[in-house]
């Protein structure tokens, strides 16, 4: 497995990891899948915010997961802060993946200046709350029966990394 930033051939692999999770889990809480045509303005959104867009690939080369990240919160105040996502292929799940790729994320955070990664996870997918756990991530709250999909509510439980403690202004350690 490697893991690498996405390019624009990823995308269809992308494409099927996203609509395996809208129709089959949680995770997202779309209710319809999406088509090329998203994924591709969604890439593209993130790049010219310059937000990583990293898969784990096969040996065939074959999108295995995908992870990105963006602003938290669309306000300056929160420039540091960012939510990050995780999709692993279904067959996939429970080999690691998930957790590698969370991994060179966060480092991805680091390195751009990053001070906070935020995970907004579906409250009944323990295996996201544990790896998240693994890695370091904090409860830092939960929400109550704010999603809906297939015919019920969901809550979200809210985890937090710090990625870089700081003394002062972010700016000036960077």
């Amino acid at each position: 497995m490697q893991i690498r930033d996405a390019t624009d051939k990823d995308l269809p692999g992308i494409l099927d990891i996203y609509n395996e999770a809208v129709l089959s889990g949680t995770a997202v809480t779309n209710e319809k899948t999406v088509d090329l045509e998203n994924r591709r303005q969604w890439f593209e959104s993130l790049k010219e915010q310059d937000c990583p867009v990293l898969v784990a690939v096969g040996d065939d080369d074959r999108v295995l997961a995908y992870a990105s990240y963006g602003p938290w919160r669309p306000f300056d105040g929160f420039r540091y802060t960012v939510e990050h996502r995780v999709y692993v292929r279904e067959d996939q799940r429970g080999g690691g993946i998930g957790r590698a790729i969370t991994r060179e994320l966060i480092e991805r955070a680091r390195a751009a200046g990053k001070h906070a990664m935020i995970g907004v996870i579906e409250s009944e997918n323990r295996a996201s709350v544990h790896m998240h756990q693994q890695l370091g991530f904090i409860h830092v709250g939960q929400l109550r029966q704010v999603g809906r999909k297939f015919d019920r509510w969901l809550d979200i439980t809210l985890m937090q990394l710090t990625i870089q403690p700081r003394d002062g202004h972010p700016d000036a350690a960077s």
